[in-house]
């Protein structure tokens, strides 16, 4: 697209020599063309009061540059196009012409192009100027396949909050009911002990609930877990045994909320609550070069490996909804070679293992 550069001609006694400008080198057009696609993740509607800030009008201005036409135009399926250059004459109605016929325009060199997400007509892209045909059609192809994939990609994220709140909206009621039982239980007879069980409950509820940002980090992911574990032991007694062993370096990596507590809740629920004689959990974090791997594990009655592989595919309906939710966000969030590991077996006990980078670039505990 770069290369459709304007020539110009020069008289240069004794012959006419023909100079044209040189082709933008493609890593650079690369570059351009991946912050095109950037800004264009959010969709076509503006999105700053000051335009010269706006996603969409940074991309209108660097598709001019790349096309070297004299004026570019995006616009959605309702509004005015954000324009670089000046806004042709014939421009408003050959954007109507093809929102409304969902075919290509064009008027005095000037060419309206739709741009089509899925077979539907998502925008328009208006290019004026002595410009290929040929390059107007990539263009608007590649810049409806970018409109694409920030479908899909807020899709995800829509998808990875509703499994989010599924699991904030899952804190059992027989718990909750269990734990302020045995709160009471202590009100008379030490006061003390009660106290400190309602401010681990409150901060149990507090974490839980949380409405604020995606991620939190592994000290505050354990602040929560060690009130929950000193509920659960309040109303289990001698029936749980916990082992919490977590290496200091790796306190401070960012993780989604609730990636490790529903982990830490379904070991309890479903490997020590379900034995009569009750059993351990064992939760240890450490650093594994720029990793941070962290492991649950219990003592339970396990389960069948296909059920668990059933599982983290989400085949089951209603059981296993925290890990299935859990190993879901962490890929969408870290990418598919992440997520859960579950090593298990019939009568061996469950052991749930969660790696994720120390580091990861937009993954920021709020």
């Amino acid at each position: 697209m770069g290369g459709y550069a304007a020539a110009v001609v020069t008289e240069d006694a004794p012959r006419r020599r023909f100079f044209r400008r040189a082709a933008p080198d493609a890593t650079a057009v690369l570059a351009v063309g991946s912050a095109i696609a950037e800004d264009l993740r959010g969709g076509l509607s503006p999105r700053a009061l000051d335009l010269g800030a706006d996603p969409v009008a940074r991309a209108v201005r660097r598709l001019r540059s790349l096309l070297g036409a004299d004026a570019v135009g995006l616009a959605g399926l309702h509004g005015a196009p954000a324009w670089a250059g000046r806004a042709p004459a014939a421009a408003e109605d050959l954007v109507e012409q093809v929102r409304r016929d969902g075919h290509r325009a064009s008027a005095g060199g000037v060419t309206a192009v739709p741009l089509l997400v899925r077979g539907e007509v998502a925008g328009v892209l208006v290019v004026a100027g002595d410009v290929p045909r040929g390059a107007v059609r990539r263009t608007a192809d590649w810049v409806a396949e970018s409109l694409e994939r920030g479908r899909l990609e807020a899709s995800a994220e829509a998808a990875a909050r509703a499994e989010l709140r599924a699991l904030r909206a899952e804190i059992s009621p027989h718990f909750v009911y269990n734990a302020l039982t045995t709160i009471g239980s202590f009100v008379d007879s030490d006061p003390e002990r009660a106290r400190d069980l309602i401010l681990d409950f409150a901060e149990y509820i507090r974490h839980s609930v949380a409405r604020r940002g995606d991620y939190t980090t592994l000290a505050g992911e354990f602040r929560a877990i060690e009130a929950y574990l000193t509920l659960a032991r309040a109303v289990l007694g001698d029936r749980l045994r916990v082992q919490v062993r977590i290496a200091p370096e790796v306190l401070p990596v960012a993780l989604p909320f609730l990636a490790l507590q529903p982990l830490v809740e379904n070991a309890v629920q479903h490997g020590v609550e379900r034995r009569e004689e009750g059993g351990s959990v064992q939760v240890s974090g450490e650093a594994q070069g720029s990793e941070c791997v962290i492991a649950i594990e219990d003592d339970g009655p396990g389960m069948d490996p296909d059920h668990a592989r059933a599982v983290l595919a989400g085949a089951t309906a209603g059981d296993g909804l925290a890990l299935t939710n859990v190993d879901r966000r962490l890929r969408a969030v870290y990418g598919p070679q992440y997520g859960l590991v579950i090593e298990t077996a019939l009568g061996e006990g469950t052991r749930v293992v969660v790696r994720v980078p120390r580091f990861q670039a937009g993954v920021v505990a709020s």
